[in-house]
């Protein structure tokens, strides 16, 4: 049954892998907005006692504790009663700022919501509600909450908000130190940015604008002249590759990918990049070989190579290889950003036989995307399933 699931899926999954598996900044365009739209509501624990808006922000900086340069931008988040939501994202040099200006409920399933650029998260519709409140009853719901960054590959103490917050205006929150994690190699953040020389920085930073404004074509000399002042320059490379990518010059961009990892091998952003380009081309066992190589230099970050890896040995007819990455991909996934994970999971098991195992899966699916665009087709892959598992069962 699931011999027949169309290549069209696995393009489809691979966009899920474009939703999560890299943080945004450095290895994105545009840079990254959060969603204001939402229901307004109020909440039953604190009533409110001024109903006109008022502005409270919150600033800090984010560094790595060895002084590496921040060539990504880092992900702010808020944990509020046990809830996370993305506040806002840092700049060049690890600033951040973000107005607090209404109550952030999570929805039911209150699943994190996400945007970036393409490479990175996709903002997702949570149901976020907002109710305006005044500056003391801001106070109140943000005392019991933290903030802390999110980069892969390193970990991030949390600042407690209690006792930090004014009543309007600014409030410097101070700096988050990023630390390394243990057995980790590979990073969205080049070592070898701090080497640059002045005017290849120059040059970088000028590319970089141009993307935000989609000016592909000044963007491309830009980063030519960077590389061209610092051949090492690994992050313009990358970027490089990105805006020949969306010329459509996918060979050229292949040899710039390439000439940022040679640049700088443990920088995961080219290798993110290729397998996309592989996968475009239903290269699979270029795109298992591409995610072999990120999984191994970061086996804890990015399920979306997980989920690519296990899609691409699933091309090849590698079930168990395909089993293992999937499930190792969910258990990385404790957000559900993938959850095309679990309907891949599903055909891989289904492709083994073990029909009560896939039915599972691909209940969960639709349980986590009810609204997808193939939810039909997996319902109906459900139903047979189900049958198939009751047969099996009674023989």
């Amino acid at each position: 049954m699931f011999r027949m699931i169309p290549v069209l899926l696995i393009l489809l999954l691979a966009l899920a892998h474009r939703l999560s598996a890299q943080s945004p900044g450095g290895s994105g365009k545009p840079s990254p907005t959060v969603s204001t739209s939402t229901i307004p509501r109020t909440p039953a624990n604190l009533p409110p006692t001024d109903t006109t808006p008022r502005s409270l922000f919150l600033s800090g900086k984010v560094m790595v504790d060895d002084g590496t340069l921040l060539t990504d931008s880092v992900i702010i988040q808020s944990i509020c009663r046990g809830r996370i939501r993305t506040e806002g994202y840092t700049d060049s040099k690890g600033h951040f700022s973000f107005e607090v200006n209404s109550l952030k409920e999570s929805s039911a399933a209150g699943i994190q919501a996400i945007d970036s650029s393409p490479l990175g998260r996709h903002q997702l519709d949570t149901g976020f509600g907002q109710t305006g409140l005044g500056s003391d009853g801001l106070k109140d719901y943000w005392r019991d909450c933290e903030l802390r960054a999110e980069l892969p590959g390193f970990t991030s103490p949390v600042i407690q908000l209690a006792g930090r917050l004014n009543n309007i205006g600014m409030t410097d929150v101070g700096t988050i130190t990023l630390h390394r994690m243990d057995k980790v190699q590979g990073f969205t953040i080049s070592a070898t940015s701090a080497g640059a020389p002045t005017k290849a920085k120059k040059e970088y930073e000028k590319g970089r604008e141009f993307e935000k404004k989609g000016k592909w074509d000044p963007a491309l000399v830009s980063f030519q002249k960077a590389v061209e002042v610092y051949p090492k320059y690994a992050i313009a490379w990358f970027e490089m590759g990105r805006v020949q990518v969306q010329n459509g010059n996918l060979e050229a961009a292949r040899q710039s990918f390439h000439q940022s990892l040679s640049a700088d091998s443990k920088f995961v952003g080219p290798y993110h990049e290729l397998a996309q380009l592989a996968l475009r081309d239903k290269q699979w066992q270029e795109v298992v070989d591409t995610t072999d190589a990120v999984i191994k230099l970061n086996p804890v970050n990015f399920p979306g190579d997980w989920f690519l890896n296990a899609a691409g040995h699933f091309y090849l007819q590698h079930m168990d290889a395909a089993e293992r990455s999937a499930r190792r991909g969910l258990e990385l996934d404790a957000q559900h950003q993938i959850p095309k994970l679990e309907y891949l999971l599903g055909a891989i098991l289904a492709q083994k036989r073990d029909y009560a195992g896939a039915l599972e899966h691909v209940r969960n699916y639709l349980r986590l995307a009810p609204h997808a665009a193939d939810a039909e087709t997996a319902q109906k892959q459900g139903e047979e399933l189900e049958r198939l598992s009751a047969k099996t069962s009674a023989d």
